[in-house]
This record gives C-alpha cells, structure tokens and sequence, in this order.
C-alpha cells in the first residue's frame, strides 16, 4: 500500500483552499511491502472553500512540554473521519513545535501496542494474498512459515508504512482546516524508522506541514479608509488619442514618395540601420548594447517621443545614404533596467527617405477612416466613444493596482515556502506562455526554460515581485472574510459555464473543480476592490 499526502490540483494563491482531515489512500494491487515515498509523497485531500478554522482542543489534556512547543497526547477515538477500523488500540504522543514561515513540526511517538497491532493487521493481510506452496490462498499459514517465504524484512517494512498510514491521520488532527495542500513532509527517514520499530517496538517520525498563515494588518481595519493618488498615463487621455488615431487611419490612406532633394524632417518616414556601443574612457571596456541594434528600422518622426530623449533630434537633416554618430544618455526610468545611466555612442545611417502625400481631410474620406461613417463629424465622435472606454478602463486598472500595492504595504505575513512556491511557479509558467506565443520556443528551448534550475532562479531573482503578490492576494482574501462580502451564485455559475465553454471551444483539457476555484478567487477578487474603492479616498493626476 501507498501512503499519498496528496496529488490533486496545485495549490492556488488564495488562502481559503484549506485541506480537510479526511485522507484518502491509494491501494497497490501488489502485496503490502511495496516501498513508501518520502519527501515527495503526498496526501490526496479533500479541499474545502471555507475558511480557515481555528486548532480545536483535544479531547486529552496537555502534558508537560517542552519550551519550544507543546507535546499532547492524541486520543485514540480523537480523529473524527476515522472510520471504525481507523480507531488505534491506544493513544499517540504528538509534540507539535512551530517554526518560521508559517510551518509547523510534528513529532510523533507511536506506543509500541499501537506497533503491535499494525503488525498484525500486515500479517493478517499477507496471509490473505500469498500463495505460498501447500497452502490454501487465504487459509491461516503458521507464522513462522509466513516469515520465512516472505521474509522478516519485508514483513518489517510493511510493517512500518501500515503504522504511518494509521496515524498520520490521528498526527495531523491539531492542524486539520490549517495545512495548506501538498505542503506535508515526512522528514525522518524510512531507515531511521525501520530501525527504531526492530529495537524498540515502537516508532518515532517527524513530518513538517505548512498552514495557513494570519494577516496581520498594520493599523488594524486600516483598509477599511485607504487615501492614495493614482497616476494616470498623458497617453491614455481619451482626447488625445482620438486625435491620434484619426490621425493614425488618415496617414494609412497617404502614398509615401521618395525624398532625393533635402534632409530628413518632422513629418518624414526613414529607414534606417542603428548600432549603439558604451562610452568609456577605457577603450577596452567598450560594449556593443544588442538591445538598441536594429536593422533596416522603419521610423515615423511623429513617433519621435516614443524613442531615446535626443535621438530625433539628432537626426534631423540626415540625407539618404549619409551616416551620422553621437551620444545620448538613458534616462534613469528608462524601462530596460540594465540600460539605465549608460551613456552610449550612437551611430545610424539613412538607407531610406519618404515624405507623405496625404489625401484632404473631409467628409468624403469619412467612409474609409470608418467604414459606415459619413462624416468627419461622426468619424471623430465614434473614435472619441471608443477611447473614452479605452480611458476608463485604464483608469480603473491604474485604480486597482494603486489599492493592491497599497494593501501589501499594510499587511504583515509569514508567507509558507510552499506557497511562495507555487505562486512563483504559475507566474514563470504563464510568462513560458507567453513567451512560448511570441517565439514559438523548439523542445530543447522549452526544455530549457523549463528546468528545475530556470524555476530556480526565476524563484530567486523574482522572490521580491512573487512575495508581493501573495500579499495582495491574501490581502484580498482576508477582507472578503472579515467583512462577509458575498456575490450572486448565479453570477459564478455563469462565469464558470462560460469559462469550461472556452476550454472546450479552443479543445484544452480542464479541471471543474481548479476551473470553479479560479473563477471564485476573481469574483471574491473584484468584489473587494469594488467595496475598497467605495470608501477610498483616491486623487487621480496625470504624468
């Protein structure tokens, strides 16, 4: 028999998916003294939405325990899922110790008449399933003849994994509703175990889980009044562009002619072929900069505020086929991190020159800006609707991450390994996604990217981003219970049907149950921020 501490699906960012007390085990066809699997086992539990309870006391009363925990004594009837043929013939000793980030060690001592009766029960089994020569299957074999066939070892074996698969359970008890899923480890290993159970008749195991951890705020209901200034982007401004995108779909119906005549100016379409290297007084330390290389790079110079501060500038009046070199400096919030400060040395050459030949701006060109419009009129009032919720939709996400950064600054959390983990693991998998779309990645590149090592340093290097998000989301997650927050069951009825609908339409496998999750966690997720935003206190300016 195979102990599972749990295969079911992974652990999501919010905190109400808790596992249950009841455990489920797999049975092998083979004879019991197949071997247990440590440090990667796992118990297939059932997950609950409710949120996290507190520990219950026990039936028995605590005994003395040591200064760094608190060692009790768990009643043999005490777990109440065991069914009748769970109950252990006498009382387990568990002294439990907590330890950073939110984890909790388990030391367990199993009395050596609770041994005895494992023991048994194996015994009892392998009579049941060996076929050993001159013997009825299933008929009583002389002990000692059973010994002998099977042999000690593999008795002793199974043995011990029939002890852990009975107690556990009873072990588990003071943190049942905490443990978060897939988080328990055995940590003693399988020989330490067997050698306790043959010198003493007894056994000795510790096993780690990680629980649910408290969100402490910091002040208190401080959530409940949030003040904050949201910045919005000059770009998003709903007037502006709606300018530039009439001006935009005007340009596309221009006819680009050849400049042979003058240099370049603003208004013109070039062509050109950069290279960037580091300025040092060093020659030797030198660096191309790949990231600012382009070929054959096709420039609009309306679209000169969107390149390197200066770099128009210092190109105007280049002529077709002439090479210009100067320096420019990255500006401190340039968006490449590596590249901010750097002072470079430009050097572009004009390959092509174009100026445009635009069509009258009137009413007749109104039909081919936007098909069934027409006027000028109607084409700018129909752009104008569709930037205005371009605008408002920006501004409420610009709104929502203001509240969610705000609310990781005011909550203190010991965050679980486990946890940090698997929030770590979904957002490298969903940028693999990503990049996966963008380059489409061979099998040796995904594999690559996908190696224990990658996950690694992705866990590392994003450890300050990944740590933030789960505060948010645990964040989230408390206020929705704190203040009893609730939303239609027919809306996440809905937003499920719709959501497997998608699966199906674009033929991907699916988990219900994850699917379901995943859906209450955004519908709990909006409806925090739409209650916060209704009480914050939020001054929006424009960068």
């Amino acid at each position: 028999m195979e102990l599972c501490i749990g295969s079911a699906s992974p652990l999501s960012s919010n905190p109400s998916r808790f596992l249950d007390s009841s455990i489920s085990c797999k049975t092998s066809t083979s004879l019991p003294t197949s071997s247990l699997h440590f440090r990667h086992v796992s118990f297939r539990l059932r997950i609950r939405s409710s949120p996290p309870t507190r520990t219950r006391l026990l039936r028995q009363p605590f005994s003395s325990s040591p200064s760094n925990g608190r060692r009790f004594t768990v009643s043999a009837s005490s777990v109440a899922v065991a069914s009748e043929k769970d109950r252990l013939p006498a009382d387990i000793e568990v002294t439990e110790v907590q330890e950073p980030n939110s984890r909790v060690r388990l030391s367990v001592e199993v009395p050596p008449v609770v041994c005895e009766d494992c023991y048994r029960r194996v015994i009892k089994e392998f009579m049941k399933q060996a076929k050993i020569p001159g013997f009825r299957p299933g008929k009583n074999v002389p002990e000692s003849i059973l010994l002998s066939y099977i042999g000690k070892q593999n008795i002793q074996k199974a043995t011990v994994e029939s002890i852990l698969k009975r107690t556990l359970p009873h072990a588990m008890s003071s943190v049942s509703g905490k443990a978060l899923k897939d988080s328990v480890r055995i940590m003693t290993k399988f020989s330490e175990m067997e050698n306790t159970y043959i010198s003493l008749s007894s056994l000795r195991y510790d096993v780690i889980v990680d629980v649910a951890p408290e969100v402490k705020w910091i002040p208190e209901d401080g959530y409940k009044s949030l003040k904050m200034v949201v910045e919005i982007d000059s770009e998003i401004d709903a007037q502006r562009a709606c300018q530039q995108e009439l001006r935009r779909r005007h340009k596309s119906l221009g006819t680009l002619r050849i400049i042979t005549d003058r240099g370049l100016q603003i208004g013109d379409v070039t062509v050109l072929d950069i290279s960037a290297t580091t300025i040092d007084q060093d020659e030797s330390n030198v660096k191309k900069i790949p990231s600012a290389e382009s070929k054959g790079f096709h420039f609009d110079t309306e679209d000169g505020n969107r390149l390197l501060p200066g770099f128009l500038d210092s190109i105007i009046g280049i002529q077709r086929g002439e090479t210009k070199s100067f320096p420019l400096f990255f500006p401190d919030n340039w968006d490449q991190e590596n590249l901010r400060g750097v002072h470079a040395q430009f050097t572009v050459e004009c390959k092509e020159l174009f100026y445009r030949e635009l069509p009258e701006l009137d009413d007749l060109l109104a039909d081919k800006l936007l098909p069934g419009c027409t006027s000028l009129k109607q084409v700018e009032d129909s752009l104008l609707q569709r930037c205005l919720e371009v605008e408002q939709t920006a501004k409420d996400q610009a709104t929502d991450n203001a509240i969610l950064d705000q609310l990781s600054k005011m909550v203190e959390i010991d965050i679980p390994r486990s946890l940090f983990e698997e929030q770590g693991r979904q957002l490298y998998g969903a940028q693999l996604l990503q990049i996966q779309a963008n380059m489409k990645l061979n099998e040796q590149q995904l594999a690559s990217l996908s190696s224990p090592k990658a996950v690694s340093e992705y866990l590392e290097n994003q450890k300050e981003n990944i740590t933030h998000v789960i505060k948010q989301n645990l964040a989230v997650g408390d206020i929705f219970r704190r203040e009893n927050l609730q939303f239609p069951t027919e809306e996440l009825v809905k937003e499920v049907e719709n959501s497997i609908a998608e699966f199906k339409r674009h033929k991907q496998e699916y988990d219900e149950e994850r699917v379901r999750e995943q859906v209450q966690e955004i519908l709990e997720g909006a409806k925090v921020l739409e209650w916060l935003k209704e009480r914050a206190e939020i001054t929006y300016v424009t960068r």
